[in-house]
Order: structure tokens, then C-alpha cells, then sequence
């Protein structure tokens, strides 16, 4: 759990991967991680430069016995997720001044840790809630993204030890995905054709991965 802590942490600091850091540091990068004890995951945070693959770090348990288990994925982000994300950092100044809303009564909903840092810029902010309203729209955005990564985390994982737990949850991943509850389907577009694929997994299983992967735009084999 220290190692988590202390690897999220690090990510945050920086706003980048920590492979890589010197080759980095002179890329663009957005960073956004989460540290909300009690939720699924308790943290998350996501290092996204302006080209090149995103990163994803979480140490969520994939079942109530497990322990606390870093979870590290590199995946493609679309052009225009990535155009967004920076334009969003731009309209929020990228992230100078205070962009928590001070006020008594909110709603606990984690800490959430914006940055950013390019070779003249090194900023990084935390917040509750913010009214920015760029702000809002990028911490929307990036939560969606992580609920998308965490569900092709526990698919992947119900494929391998629980493939009767799958049904349930892709038809909760496919309900979401057709109220726009997810993004960038395509970053678990991988493990959506293994299961497919797989003709031990029961039908309607089968085609629920399928139809997932057709709202990706990924055809399929």
C-alpha cells in the first residue's frame, strides 16, 4: 500500500509517467489523480501528455478479500479526448490560483489534484469542487475515463478466475457506455475481443463484448 501511495504520489508531482522522466519532462503533460478513501478505487490518477501514450495508476481491490493491488495501464488516447483535455487545461489557466470552492457544506467527493507542467509551466492544484466551469467539465471527463479503465481491469480479471461474474458486469459496462457514462471505450478494446473471442464464454456474454466493441468503432475479427 506504501509503494501505491508513494508511486501515485510521485505521478502527481511530476504530471507524467515515471518511466521515461528525463525524455518527459520537456512534453506537455496533464496530470489528474484522486484520493478518496472508502470508494472504489480509494485512489487514482491518470498522466496524459500532449502526444504519445496516457497512463493510468489505481489501487483498487478487484474483490472484497484482496488486498490493495497497484494497477498500471499505458493506453492510446484518441486525438480528439486529447485535444479536449488540453484545450479544457488551457481554459482553466492550466491550473494556477486556487480552484477549490471554499464553502461549508459540500459534499465530501475526494481530493481531487489537477497539473500541469511544459518547459516554462509547473502548476498543480487541489479541489473538492471547483465552479470553474473548465475545470468541472475536465474532472468529468477524466472520472468517466478512469470508470472505463476500471471496468476493462475487472473484466480482464473475471475472464481469467470469474467468467460467470461477466455477464453482470458488461451489461452494467454496456449501460453506462449507451448513456455516455464511459470514455475512450477503445483503451479496453483488447480485452473486449478476447472475451468475444472466447467460445467457452456463454453467448450472450459474448455478444455483449461484441456490441461494446462495435460503440469502440472496433469491428472485431
Amino acid at each position: 500500500m506504501r509503494t501505491a501511495v508513494l508511486t501515485l504520489g510521485l505521478l502527481l508531482a511530476f504530471g507524467q509517467s515515471p518511466a521515461g522522466l528525463a525524455q518527459e519532462a520537456i512534453v506537455p503533460t496533464v496530470g489528474f489523480g484522486v484520493d478518496f478513501p472508502g470508494s472504489q478505487p480509494d485512489r487514482y490518477a491518470f498522466s496524459i501528455p500532449s502526444k504519445g501514450d496516457a497512463t493510468y495508476f489505481s489501487d483498487g481491490k478487484l474483490s472484497p478479500q484482496a488486498d490493495n493491488d497497484l494497477f498500471r495501464v499505458t493506453f492510446t488516447i484518441s486525438s480528439g479526448t486529447r485535444r479536449r483535455i488540453f484545450d479544457l487545461t488551457k481554459r482553466a489557466n492550466y491550473f494556477e490560483g486556487d480552484l477549490d470552492l471554499k464553502k461549508k457544506g459540500l459534499a465530501n467527493t475526494g481530493v481531487k489534484t489537477l497539473s500541469y507542467k511544459d518547459e516554462q509551466k509547473n502548476n498543480r492544484a487541489s479541489y473538492n469542487y471547483s465552479k470553474i466551469p473548465a475545470v468541472q467539465d475536465l474532472t468529468q471527463l477524466l472520472q468517466s475515463l478512469s470508470t472505463t479503465l476500471e471496468f476493462g481491469r475487472r473484466i480482464e480479471y473475471y475472464h481469467r478466475y470469474q467468467k460467470l461474474a461477466l455477464d453482470d458486469e458488461l451489461k452494467r459496462m454496456e449501460e453506462m457506455a449507451q448513456h455516455s457514462g464511459l470514455m475512450e471505450l477503445a483503451a479496453v478494446a483488447p480485452v473486449l475481443q478476447q472475451i468475444a473471442d472466447d467460445k467457452s464464454v456463454m453467448n450472450v456474454v459474448r455478444a455483449r463484448a461484441q456490441r461494446l466493441l462495435e460503440m469502440a468503432g472496433v469491428s472485431g475479427q
